[in-house]
C-alpha cells in the first residue's frame, strides 16, 4: 500500500473535505494547497498524480492526532522521515484513542480475528524480540474496518 492509498482511505472513512485536509496539515504546522491535496488523492494513472512521501504523510498523521485529541503541551512531535505500516497503525491508534479492545472490534467488523498478543507485537519497538511487522493486508483490513465504523451511515 502506498501513502496515497492510505490517505484516500482515511479521507473516505471520515468524509474529510479538501479544506479539512488542509486544516489537518496546518495543525502540524505545515502549509499545503488544494492542488497538493488533489494530487495526493488521485490514482497513480491519473494526470496530476503526486506521490505522498513519508515525511509529508507523517506530518498529516501528526496533524490528525492533534485534530482528534488536541494540541499537547511542549514541543510538537517531529515527523518521521521514514514510515512503516507499524508506525502508521500506531499513529491511527493514538489519533482515534483506541484501546486493544476497540481495535479487535474494528477487525471483527471485517470478519478478522485478532488477539491482544498479536496487536501488542505490532506496537512494540522493532528491537524487541516479540516485535512483528505489520503487513499491508493487516493494515488494509484495519482501514476497511475503520471505514465501516466511522463512515457516516447512508452515504
Amino acid at each position: 500500500m502506498t501513502n496515497n492509498d492510505i490517505l484516500r482511505k482515511i479521507r473516505y472513512a471520515f468524509d474529510f473535505s479538501d479544506s479539512k485536509m488542509i486544516e489537518i496539515f496546518a495543525l502540524a504546522d505545515y502549509k499545503v494547497t488544494k492542488a497538493d491535496v488533489s494530487g495526493w488523492l488521485k490514482r497513480e494513472d491519473d494526470e496530476g498524480y503526486k506521490s505522498l512521501h513519508d515525511l509529508k504523510f507523517a506530518i498529516f498523521l501528526n496533524g490528525l492526532i492533534t485534530d482528534r485529541r488536541g494540541k499537547k503541551d511542549g514541543p510538537q512531535p517531529k515527523p518521521e522521515k521514514t514510515l512503516t505500516n507499524n508506525i502508521i497503525f500506531r499513529k491511527l491508534k493514538i489519533a482515534l484513542n483506541l484501546t486493544d479492545t476497540d481495535i479487535i472490534e474494528i477487525y471483527n467488523l471485517v470478519d478478522m480475528n485478532v488477539s491482544k498478543h498479536e496487536l501488542s507485537a505490532l506496537f512494540r519497538k522493532p528491537t524487541q524480540s516479540q516485535y512483528r511487522l505489520c503487513k499491508d493486508q493487516f493494515l488494509r483490513n484495519f482501514l476497511y474496518g475503520m471505514q465501516l465504523k466511522y463512515r457516516k451511515k447512508g452515504k
